[in-house]
């Protein structure tokens, strides 16, 4: 990992979104990337091609000179800022910003633990979360440190997740994060005794790593609730993050079917970062 980009609106979530992240970047030596979404809205059609060139020119500089003066901040010192204007309508563009500048991990602010539901109904930060194809961390509250030691991986052990499985893992390892894996399983059409959810996570693994090593610290839960579970399950080995893996723009997986991703989102106070399947 070597790039954190970091959407700005000059609100207080993107403020804290870039705390969080300028500690990430320096407790792992990555550069920053704060990106402004410059929203120049379309122009009359009877206004000349000049007049419209210097109105954008002008909404620029100003956006420029709030960036520059925003950025003043004390906790981004000694730390590489590679400010960003882009002009981009929809927030969903992010990610074909992160691809330009080859950017590993996407940093957004969000509501707090509670009134999250703008979350998943056109909000930028959902925006964002559906169209990413590279991780998401969603932080709602200030965080006094980025030590993530105890990481919740929520999972369905489906054949599809099997990639982001992987990249999970892959980045669990930078924060060298302990890994708790959780499976829910529902009193429903899909239940599962033990046998066979067993029998599911072995040839999971087996295709995730080649190894059954992870079912050590597999745990299988049954309950009426996935996003309680989840939660209930993070509060008590006091994890630091908790990890979703979603379709991004085609629907949430098939463990978050429904509103599952959307209430952890809603209700969990602690960080969420999202991989795309």
């Amino acid at each position: 990992m070597k790039k954190i980009i970091v959407p700005v609106d000059f609100s207080e979530n993107s403020e804290n979104a870039l705390q969080i992240a300028a500690m990430l970047a320096k407790k792992h030596n990555l550069a920053l990337y704060p990106l402004h979404m410059l929203d120049i809205q379309d122009v009359s059609i009877n206004e000349s091609v000049s007049y419209q060139h210097e109105r954008t020119a002008f909404y620029l500089k100003l956006a420029e000179k709030r960036f520059k003066e925003f950025l003043k901040k004390d906790y981004l010192k000694d730390l590489e800022v590679v400010p960003l204007i882009k002009h981009y309508k929809v927030f969903s563009e992010v990610d074909s910003i992160a691809s330009e500048v080859n950017a590993d991990l996407i940093v957004m602010g969000s509501h707090g633990a509670t009134g999250l539901k703008e979350f998943f109904v056109g909000s930028n930060t959902e925006k964002v979360v559906r169209y990413a194809n590279l991780p998401v961390l969603v932080v709602k509250n200030n965080l006094t440190n980025v030590d993530f030691k105890d990481a919740v991986v929520a999972t369905d052990f489906s054949e599809e997740s099997v990639d982001a499985f992987k990249n999970v893992l892959k980045t669990l390892d930078i924060f060298n994060a302990v890994k708790h894996v959780i499976y829910v399983n529902l009193p429903n059409e899909n239940f599962k005794s033990t046998v066979e959810m067993q029998q599911m996570a072995n040839d999971f693994y087996m295709k995730v790593e080649g190894n059954t090593d992870r079912m050590i610290s597999t745990n299988f839960i049954c309950d009426r609730s996935i996003e309680d579970s989840i939660l209930s399950f993070s509060n008590s080995i006091g994890a630091d993050l908790i990890t979703v893996i979603t379709h991004g723009r085609k629907g949430l997986s098939h463990i978050f079917s429904g509103s599952v991703a959307e209430d952890v989102t809603n209700h969990a106070a602690l960080p969420i970062m999202t991989f795309k399947m």
